[in-house]
């Protein structure tokens, strides 16, 4: 019996930002989902308007799986995450069992094929930034959402969630900043 989309299916379970409170609570796979339709377009931008080439489809799906090690680890907060480089050191090795455990899940031929997806790999370095740039674009609009429901508890965390975004110096990250996300204030009757 193979367990793999079993558990995938469960990422819905893990809600995201477990130390904020939450006017609407996010999950992992919606997260997962909004940060694969950012991530295409990203790799859209970078083909158009930077002269790369790059498969946005591919970038979509390493977007789509980005997050799976978290349905075995749950959502550990950034600032956990990152408070040292000995719990940065000790997540990588947990996520590292967790990735083993999820690829174990599946048939044999076919492991070879979600590996890459579960974690970055060299060859596809370049699509991976791209996911990053995604993944902290989500958190960017997760902020603006909280905020616009009168959540002042995501104001420092939308603070630093731009300023992280800047220091990623992805150039297809500041157009979608300066062409997208300005829409996000908007209401709905704004944006139709």
């Amino acid at each position: 019996m193979d367990r793999f989309f079993a558990v995938i299916s469960r990422m819905k379970y893990i809600n995201r930002w477990a130390l904020m409170r939450n006017t609407i609570k996010e999950n992992i796979s919606e997260h997962s989902l909004e940060v694969a339709f950012i991530a295409h377009a990203l790799a859209l931008i970078r083909n158009e308007r930077f002269g790369g080439n790059v498969n946005a489809e591919r970038c979509a799906l390493l977007a789509m799986y980005h997050d799976t090690t978290e349905i075995i680890t749950g959502d550990l907060p950034t600032p956990i995450k990152y408070y040292s480089k000995e719990i940065k050191g000790a997540y990588n090795e947990v996520e590292e069992k967790a990735k083993n455990t999820l690829i174990g899940y599946l048939p044999d031929d076919l492991k070879k094929y979600y590996e890459p997806l579960l974690s970055p790999t060299d060859e596809e370095e370049e699509l991976w930034k791209l996911v990053k740039g995604a993944d902290k674009l989500s958190a960017l609009i997760k902020c603006i959402e909280e905020r616009k429901m009168g959540n002042a508890d995501f104001a420092s965390a939308e603070k630093s969630t731009i300023e992280a975004i800047h220091k990623l110096a992805i150039p297809e990250v500041e157009v979608f900043m300066e062409e997208f996300i300005p829409a996000y204030d908007l209401t709905l009757d704004e944006q139709a």
